[in-house]
């Protein structure tokens, strides 16, 4: 979220790193001109679309179709029945308050936590360097550029320092493309490599950047298979409303009541059908995993992202950053040439890069002094390239990088070969420092290098890195590590950090570029080393290929295209902006450990969201059955609308909203909808035909009323519903049991108060048709418990 631009109130970042000479002379925009474009509106701001608003959010819970039916019912009940059976207008006021009051708690949570990882813009304003909001910049603003940075708006380039740029996400080129001065710039492309300063030429809605970021941190629940699932079941109860309601409103008239409880029983039965919660406590499930997330410094950049990582059966890791600190020290310095200055060599090489990676700040932090070497020409480094380089005119040309990039895959020397594969397996990252006397042309490879020294570098793994390998371990989740740095010091790192079966490590450079063959070396290998950001891309196409959900975790820029290609992407809160802007879900705080918790939360979402969908469903199902049966035989419907109204609140309403929050370590199992079906219609009908067979029998019992068989019929639907509470509680709790049992004694306390038993319409029946009851009752928990053992238990998430 943007404040408005306040000149005296701007933090300015000055800078112990250098510009490049060839931008030391740019400016920028004086505070007049800033302040004269902010009062024109000529700044790069647009309204946040990133959550919905207030409106939004009360339109979508309270203007949906079925609120809009159940409203119309209401009004005809209020019309031709009793205000006691309108009952079910108050569930759809306090359903739809609840959803409004925790989709702004989302909301709330999601605005603060995007407000803190909200990416910046590092602008030039009379000569010096600050960091400002993207909301505050400027037309005309003069803009630095580098490694990692989101073009922040469109803009035209002024001086490069071997700047490439990732474009992919405008042009789906993925190769990186190199900018000159006078170049073009669009927002939404991403700097790979290099650095520059460019003028801002478009802002606001005529740039793409608050387009795609928007696009990034929507809140957007649809492509969630619960919600798909969800909705495609209700949207065949929608279908089925109008025929099922002039159905059962004739079976009424057949059954000779008077108009106006026809009408009622009509409207009965038609609320039945309507799980009213469902959606609701859907969506309460979901707000409330982003509000426990966003309290654990877990962004969640989309809804369904928190479902779709409990889905995730390969979890890719990107090592630098993810299963390490990105922290790198100096280990030491192998000379390979005695008379060569390589510290003033190496310190040079870091003075003359205007961004330094982890990789040259542990370097320039041991080698500072570049003594008088000054760089004529240099080469940054780039992750496609994996090397850079810098010329010195009478000291020559220097190249540093990864060994095998720098000797083309092979060294004349074996006993180089041979020392740097034994440091890589010893666990070093190794780079090699190499002088040459030609400077290679644009696009080529170093020729005529000779090898001047090792550098060996160590990297740090996360503390808590090896408690998440377990536990990712223990739920059956596939580890790929996929790394730029070399296969061996990969395959050491992973072993550190406490990944099992490890086996050969591969060499990326020999991926085969057919997609099946890249899938099946992907299933039989665990590590991969120099990987090309390219590469990473084609590994989680060929990873999908096979069937797989794919999380892809990282934290640079050459992460980005895989990142974005995943099923899930999760970035380090200290990565990069591109890839905060691209992931799904970023963790602020940077801690691996938090993964375990995001998956333990999914799937805690998905099982009791399924749990309270069979819960919904069934009442449905056994509605739709009665409601068949009352229309073919002419017979009363058995219910008032404030008898299911009761029923739902004591052995649905309450009872889902304890389900839909509880802990579960249930592991997520495919088929929710087929699964939900195979639980709801056999239960359901079980329930139909015992309600069904009680509301006969009553009416048959010698001087019956119509109320005392609704009576008798609530009660046997409220107890045999109360057993399906109790199955899909599972492993029963101590807090379920006691909560069940409340649940039945606040039925009975409803029966026998006098006052609550007049409300709902039931009455005192004869002791016979109570017995008769109970054996229906007890019939019916046999056959739903059998059906469950036998049929139902092994097809359920396990």
């Amino acid at each position: 979220m943007s404040k408005k631009f306040e000149p005296q109130e701007k933090i300015l970042i000055k800078e112990e790193m250098p510009m490049p000479m060839e931008r030391a002379s740019f400016e920028g925009l004086t505070q007049a001109e800033v302040q004269e474009r902010v009062l024109l509106g000529q700044v790069n701001r647009m309204p946040d679309t990133t959550t919905r608003t207030f409106k939004e959010i009360f339109r979508a819970n309270v203007f949906t179709p079925f609120n809009a039916i159940l409203s119309s019912l209401l009004a005809v009940v209020l019309l031709v029945g009793a205000p006691q059976d309108a009952l079910f207008g108050f569930v759809l006021v306090i359903n739809s308050m609840i959803g409004i009051i925790q989709e702004m708690r989302a909301k709330w949570t999601l605005d603060r936590l995007s407000l803190i990882n909200a990416p910046v813009a590092r602008v030039i304003r009379e000569g010096m360097l600050q960091e400002v909001e993207l909301g505050e910049v400027v037309l005309d603003d003069l803009v630095e550029l580098r490694p990692g940075d989101q073009v922040v708006a469109d803009g035209v380039v002024l001086a490069s320092d071997g700047l490439e740029v990732d474009e992919s996400m405008l042009t789906g080129e993925s190769m990186p493309v190199a900018k000159v001065a006078g170049d073009a710039l669009l927002s939404g492309s991403y700097s790979l490599a290099g650095s520059c300063s460019f003028r801002i030429t478009k802002i606001g809605a005529d740039s793409y950047a608050q387009k795609l970021a928007s696009e990034a941190k929507g809140f957007n629940i649809s492509h969630s298979e619960l919600y798909e699932g969800i909705n495609r079941i209700l949207r065949w109860i929608t279908w089925l409303l109008v025929p099922a309601a002039i159905f059962l409103f004739q079976g009424q008239l057949r059954a000779d009541l008077p108009l106006n409880p026809a009408i009622v029983g009509t409207v009965a039965g038609i609320v039945g059908m309507i799980p009213q919660g469902l959606v609701l406590l859907t969506s309460v499930a979901f707000a409330v995993s982003v509000i426990t997330l966003g309290r654990r410094n877990v962004l969640v950049n989309e809804l369904p992202a928190v479902e779709g990582l409990a889905r995730v059966d390969v979890l890719c890791l990107d090592k630098t950053g993810t299963l390490t600190d990105g922290k790198l020290t100096l280990d030491r310095i192998v000379k390979l040439i005695e008379d060569v200055q390589t510290e003033t060599a190496l310190g040079a090489l870091c003075a003359s890069s205007s961004y330094k990676n982890p990789t040259l700040a542990a370097i320039s932090e041991a080698f500072p002094e570049a003594g008088d070497w000054t760089a004529h020409e240099t080469i940054p480094f780039s992750s496609h390239r994996k090397w850079s380089a810098a010329s010195f005119a009478e000291h020559g040309n220097w190249f540093l990088g990864a060994p095998e990039m720098l000797l083309g895959g092979k060294s004349a020397d074996p006993g180089l070969t041979q020392q740097i594969s034994s440091f890589t397996e010893s666990g070093f990252r190794v780079l090699l420092l190499a002088r040459s006397s030609k400077w290679p042309e644009p696009g080529a490879s170093p020729a005529q290098l000779s090898p001047a020294a090792l550098v060996l570098l160590n990297e740090r793994v996360r503390d808590d890195a090896p408690g998440a390998m377990r536990y990712f371990a223990r739920q059956g989740v596939t580890i790929k590590v996929i790394s730029g740095d070399s296969p061996a010091t990969a395959a050491h790192v992973a072993g550190r950090a406490g990944i099992k079966d490890i086996g050969e490590p591969f060499d990326s450079r020999f991926l085969p570029e057919d997609i099946d063959s890249l899938a099946d070396i992907m299933e039989k290998h665990t590590v991969f080393g120099r990987v090309t950001p390219f590469q990473k891309q084609r590994m989680v196409e060929a990873l999908h290929s096979k069937g797989h959900v794919v999380a892809m975790t990282g934290d640079g820029v050459n992460d980005v295209l895989a990142l974005k290609d995943a099923d899930i992407g999760i970035a380090m809160g200290s990565g990069v902006a591109a890839t905060r802007s691209i992931a799904n879900i970023v963790l602020l705080d940077g801690k691996f450990s938090s993964l375990p918790g995001i998956v333990a939360e999914g799937r805690r979402l998905i099982a009791n969201i399924e749990r309270v969908a069979n819960l919904f469903l069934t009442k449905t199902v056994y509605i739709i059955f009665i409601l068949a049966a009352v229309g073919i035989f002419g017979l009363p419907f058995p219910f008032l609308p404030r008898h299911l109204t009761l029923n739902s609140e004591l052995t649905i309403g309450i009872p889902a909203f304890f389900m839909a929050l509880a802990p579960n370590l249930t592991r997520y199992k495919p088929g929710f909808v087929a699964r939900v079906l195979r639980f709801v219609f056999p239960v359901g009908a079980i329930i139909a035909v015992s309600a069904l067979t009680t509301f006969i029998m009553a009416q048959n019992s010698p001087g019956a009323t119509l109320e005392e068989s609704m009576t008798v019929t609530t009660l046997v639907l409220v107890s045999i519903s109360m057993w399906v509470v109790v199955i899909l509680s599972r492993p029963l709790t101590r807090f379920m049991a006691g909560f069940i049992a409340t649940m039945l004694a606040l039925l009975g306390v409803v029966y026998s108060t006098p006052f609550l038993r007049y409300f709902f319409a039931l009455t005192v029946t004869q002791w016979v048709v109570f017995v008769l009851a109970g054996l229906i009752i007890l019939t019916a928990v046999f056959l739903i418990e059998a059906i469950w053992r036998l049929v139902i238990k092994k097809n359920m998430i396990k």
